[in-house]
């Protein structure tokens, strides 16, 4: 493995660390438990595209979360750029919460 694909696969690491700290505001969860990021793309410049969803087309963040996370995760040192996508397909359900959450939630 070169020393660009550790170096790609720990920024991710790092992104992913960012992620759980943004939480949706009805759900007492983060972003990346909850399943409402489907992936992370780095290109070799260091440009983050994210796709993500909402629980609903409604969710009252939809104008604010993903700002956030093009900005949290803009402000990681080796990160050039960060664009985030929105996407309804798949739509997202709660069976994209990972165990950990639903435990958290009282769903297991």
């Amino acid at each position: 493995m070169s020393e660009q694909n550790i170096d790609d696969k720990e920024l991710g690491e790092q992104i992913v660390r960012v992620l759980k700290t943004i939480y949706d505001p009805e759900i007492p969860v983060d972003i990346y438990e909850l399943g409402l990021i489907y992936d992370v793309m780095i290109n070799p410049q260091r440009e983050v595209k994210i796709l993500m969803t909402l629980t609903t087309p409604n969710c009252p963040v939809a104008e604010t979360l993903p700002v956030e996370v093009e900005e949290k995760v803009k402000s990681i040192d080796q990160v050039k750029t960060a664009m985030v996508e929105i996407t309804f397909d798949p739509p997202w359900n709660n069976e994209m919460i990972s165990d950990e959450a639903k435990l958290e939630l009282g769903m297991l």
